[in-house]
């Protein structure tokens, strides 16, 4: 049985210490999700492209329990598109907004109802696709 024995008091230089690792932690998630979505970026603009129309938008409310009494709020805008490669294929893009801008996320998606977009889609399974940020 293996037990962890903390002795000593909590000073100022354990504080700066212990911000100092939660900013790098934050960081490297950050940069890990950018550097997943690079990945995917590189992976998928090489696959050919099609037509799709986005024909159903939608927003709503996710909330997120933090376990210790509170809750983090925000919506997701989803864009729903068909196209056919041969057959009638769907896929959906997702943008997150802030518990706050519920009406900027309405806006947003209804902006695109009906908008025609490309989306590359898996030459191996043509019914995977993605709708790139850079396309919209």
């Amino acid at each position: 049985m293996a037990s962890i024995i903390v002795s000593g008091s909590v000073g100022a230089g354990d504080s700066t210490r212990f911000l100092i690792f939660v900013a790098i932690v934050i960081i490297a998630v950050a940069t890990g999700k950018r550097f997943a979505q690079w990945v995917q970026d590189r992976r998928v603009r090489d696959w050919p492209t099609v037509s799709a129309t986005i024909d159903i938008v939608t927003v709503i409310k996710q909330v997120t329990s933090t376990g210790k009494g509170g809750d983090i709020v925000h919506y997701l805008a989803t864009l729903t598109y068909f196209y056919r490669n041969p057959e009638l294929q769907t896929g959906d893009y997702c943008r997150q907004f802030n518990w706050d801008e519920k009406a900027d996320a309405e806006a947003w998606a209804s902006s695109y109802k009906g908008f025609t977009v490309l989306v590359h889609v898996d030459p191996r399974d043509p019914a995977r696709s993605v709708l790139r940020k850079e396309e919209l």
